[in-house]
């Protein structure tokens, strides 16, 4: 269940982009690097896009 019509995202996905998010953000703080946390994001995004596109298209 997505929070909006045009959020790709479901609560799921939301709450682990935002766990991500502030995991990286506290890691580049640091002076870590980030980037395997930030290709888990772009993964997350790239499904959830990949869903609502399909949903989108048995719609039409």
């Amino acid at each position: 269940m997505a929070l909006t019509d045009k959020d790709p995202y479901n609560l799921r996905e939301s709450a682990r982009v935002l766990a991500l998010t502030v995991k990286a953000v506290r890691r580049q703080s640091r002076g870590k690097s980030s980037k395997r946390i930030e290709n888990e994001i772009d993964r997350i995004r790239e499904t959830a896009q990949a869903r609502e596109d399909a949903r989108a298209a048995r719609r039409c």
